[in-house]
């Protein structure tokens, strides 16, 4: 008799619902475009975790682990894209594995992550080699015995009362056997869901049995002297000050460049050297101020990494500030602000060195420290657009239309569409206009055939098309391209041929 809570239950548990997963990716992803799928494919996921693992659902972290899968299966419902996948990945893998093993450091856990999608591919070939050994080959002999004569009898029978009855004969004819590439395909494609889904559900016990050294072996070994450590710190800070004194001259204050410098090249040139700059600091800044180091004992060496990380600090405001004033002098993009906020992690980062010197914390804490600031910032990206953000601080702040970037505004595609709106509201003269209501139907064209597919909506996609049709006006339908002519990227009509006629004038007509 089989007991529920008994390892063969659990067993067939974790088969019905790998089956299950199997069965909705099929569904979802098979040839389709994903959308709001893959969030659902995250929940559902979730789900067969929580209930096929008991141990799972009794382990505290393991739970909160679950919950934020969770919360990242609602924001790829929401907006799908790759980073949410991610995260929701590391949620699910951690919801799975902390039950089996305690949490460390976010370094060590993340190299057993990445050794359990290792490991974990061998998992399904483990388990049914296991399952191969229980089944007796006797057994299965017997079975195939007992069905010999009634499948080769009735198939035999079935052919002579086809040759007999017609009516058999096309009922016969009549069945399609599905295509054999087409099985092969299908198969292929559950056989590489299995892999993803199945060590989530038994992970390998080898990934449980690694340990990883806590990375301070070196730095314990490289004990610097005192008096290298204050004459390096003197000659940094000294450097240092240099960059920052003029940076406070020519960035913070207004003033005037040197001729031959424009201030969106002194903006540019400078924004990520100085990040890297800042990052070597840290380096060296996390090996100076070792609590156990004999240089961090001392008050001049502790008042001197002091000094230099203030001086740190204010380089990566000052790369901030290049960076905020080259978008002022060009535009914003998604990866700036991505820069941005990275530039803020690495002050973050300095300042949990400074505070683990000074308290003198683990380097445990300290990664762990740096791993949550890390996580709380891509999880607020996930929920955001950066290229929505993007495009309606553009518009908001051109001077005028046609200075913007609208081959960027193309390529963001539907994140852009409510801020072309509001542009086209405002736009002078009729070619930008005209260039303008081209991406706006682009753009909704692009997003309606995406809604209309149930596998590709997104709740998001959903809340900006009703908003767009709240706003978007009747416009100019575009002529038709004729020969000689080619669209551009930006919506600008590109003169190809030398005895092309001009393009007709726009011609006012409703919105279809």
């Amino acid at each position: 008799m089989t007991v529920i809570g008994s390892p063969r239950y659990s067993f067939l548990a974790k088969l019905f619902g790998a089956a299950a997963l199997i069965g909705l990716a099929d569904l979802f992803f098979y040839d389709n475009e994903p959308g709001w799928t893959l969030g659902g494919f995250a929940l559902a996921w979730t789900l067969v975790l929580g209930v096929t693992r008991p141990d799972v659902r009794h382990h505290r972290a393991a739970r909160a682990a679950l919950v934020v899968a969770l919360l990242f299966g609602v924001m790829l419902v929401d907006d799908p894209g790759p980073l949410d996948w991610c995260l929701f990945g590391l949620a699910l893998m951690s919801a799975s594995l902390l039950p089996l093993r305690r949490f460390d450091d976010a370094i060590r856990w993340g190299l057993r992550i990445a050794l359990h999608g290792i490991f974990g591919l061998a998992t399904p070939f483990r388990d049914a080699r296991r399952l191969a050994r229980r089944c007796p080959s006797r057994a299965f002999v017997s079975i195939s015995g007992l069905l010999v004569l009634p499948v080769a009898g009735g198939a035999v029978f079935l052919y002579l009362f086809a040759q007999a009855n017609p009516l058999i004969a096309s009922t016969f004819a009549a069945i399609r056997f599905p295509d054999l590439s087409a099985v092969i395909f299908h198969a292929i494609f559950w056989f590489i869901v299995l892999l993803a889904v199945w060590p989530a559900l038994r992970p390998h016990r080898a990934v449980l049995r690694f340990d990883f050294a806590d990375g301070t072996g070196k730095a314990d070994a490289l004990h610097l002297p005192a008096s290298a450590l204050i004459l390096s710190l003197i000659t940094f800070n000294a450097i240092f000050a240099v960059q920052n004194g003029l940076d406070l001259a020519f960035l913070w204050s207004g003033a005037a460049l040197p001729a031959g410098v424009t201030p969106a090249e002194y903006a540019h040139r400078g924004a990520y050297p100085l990040i890297v700059t800042a990052l070597l600091a840290g380096a060296f800044v996390l090996l100076a101020a070792r609590p156990d180091g004999d240089g961090a004992r001392r008050p001049l060496v502790r008042r001197l990494i002091l000094l230099w990380v203030a001086q740190n600090l204010l380089l990566v405001a000052s790369s901030m500030l290049r960076t905020i004033d080259y978008i002022a002098a060009s535009m914003l993009t998604g990866w700036r602000i991505a820069a941005l906020l990275w530039m803020g992690l690495v002050a973050t980062g300095l300042i949990l060195i400074t505070w683990r010197m000074v308290t003198g914390r683990s380097v445990a804490w300290l990664i762990n420290a740096n791993a949550l600031a890390a996580g709380l910032v891509l999880t607020g990206v996930c929920a955001v657009d950066l290229g929505a953000i993007a495009a309606d601080w553009n518009v908001r702040h051109a001077r005028r239309g046609d200075t913007l970037d609208l081959c960027y505004l193309e390529r963001l595609g539907p994140s852009a569409l409510l801020p072309l709106i509001d542009l086209e509201r405002r736009a002078g003269g009729p070619v930008l206009r005209g260039r303008v209501n081209y991406l706006i139907d682009e753009a909704m064209g692009r997003l309606e055939r995406e809604q209309r597919d149930w596998h590709s909506w997104t709740w998001r996609g959903a809340r900006r098309l009703e908003a767009a049709k709240a706003r978007v006006r009747p416009h100019a339908a575009p002529p038709p391209l004729t020969d000689g002519w080619m669209m551009g990227c930006g919506g600008l009509r590109v003169h190809v041929g030398p005895d092309a006629p001009t393009p007709a004038p726009l011609t006012k007509s409703p919105r279809s």
